[in-house]
């Protein structure tokens, strides 16, 4: 079960997609709503939204035909570094001028107890399906990350799994570590979408397929696949560490890293399309516009 937001004119609406593409409108104002109501009735979030499923609230059996917006407005979005092997390679090479087998503080970090957890976003930086990233104007090498995200209510549980893109310059990252907040965080560096999985529906986070696609007048020009087994940290740790000593926010979404990273001579270019799947989620379509 996953749940979507749409705009119908200019009302943003709530609705469910079921396993077999059928799409309902929610009652529910926001995703957080529907889980706190379902929390208050003591009952699942999936029995809060089946009992919407009337003829009447039946929207469309294409749900991707609607005027899809972000799932949810997130006030934060937190995102995990170098928590799969392929992106301790990518950030070592960035960090060394492509000597491979030079050792950096992102080894350390990949084998140490703390995770890198760093500030991403905002809701007003954050977009959603179908709406362009933007390129950072002082830029030559630039990327998405795509990575498996996870919707936080205010107390850290994890109450669904969403899409994410983590548009990165990997010029300004290998240049100084200090310069990370530059080379991941500016106007529209962020997108999350279509849909969140209600996380009682996932039996197991750690088997999503990731695919990642970047095309470019109509070819495709990068295609990468990873799991998220693959991943050398636990969902629940990064969470821990998250809100160790910090205030989370409903409707928080951390991005756990990617275990995709384009070729190292490979930068975006405007016009490119990048399409992000991951199984039983959803694919996030993003065209790229200049900043």
């Amino acid at each position: 079960m996953r749940i979507i937001r749409f705009l119908d004119g200019q009302q943003k609406w709530l609705a469910a997609v079921t396993d077999d593409e059928q799409a309902y409108r929610l009652p529910q104002a926001d995703f957080m709503t529907l889980i706190h109501q379902a929390r208050k009735q003591g009952i699942s979030p999936i029995q809060l939204v089946e009992s919407a499923f009337k003829p009447s609230n039946k929207l469309t059996d294409d749900w991707t035909s609607l005027h899809l917006i972000t799932p949810l407005e997130a006030p934060e979005v937190w995102a995990a570094g170098v928590t799969y092997q392929r992106s301790r390679e990518a950030r070592n090479y960035e960090a060394t001028e492509g000597k491979l087998d030079a050792k950096t503080f992102y080894d350390k970090v990949y084998d140490a107890e703390r995770p890198e957890i760093f500030f991403k976003s905002t809701a007003a930086r954050t977009v959603g399906p179908n709406e362009a990233v933007t390129l950072r104007s002082d830029s030559n090498w630039q990327i998405p990350e795509p990575e498996l995200g996870l919707v936080l209510a205010g107390d850290g549980s994890i109450v669904g799994y969403i899409v994410g893109n983590d548009m990165s310059c990997r010029d300004i990252e290998g240049e100084n570590p200090l310069y990370l907040p530059q080379a991941k965080m500016w106007r529209n560096s962020c997108s999350i979408g279509p849909a969140i999985r209600l996380a009682e529906t996932v039996q197991n986070p750690y088997a999503f397929s990731i695919v990642c696609e970047i095309y470019r007048e109509g070819e495709i020009v990068v295609k990468s696949e990873a799991s998220t087994s693959e991943l050398n940290r636990k969902l629940d740790e990064l969470v821990s560490f998250l809100a160790r000593d910090n205030d989370l926010f409903d409707g928080t979404v951390l991005l756990t890293g990617t275990s995709i990273v384009p070729p190292n001579d490979f930068t975006l270019a405007p016009g490119d399309r990048i399409e992000i799947s991951i199984s039983d989620i959803g694919t996030l379509i993003n065209p790229v516009i200049s900043n």
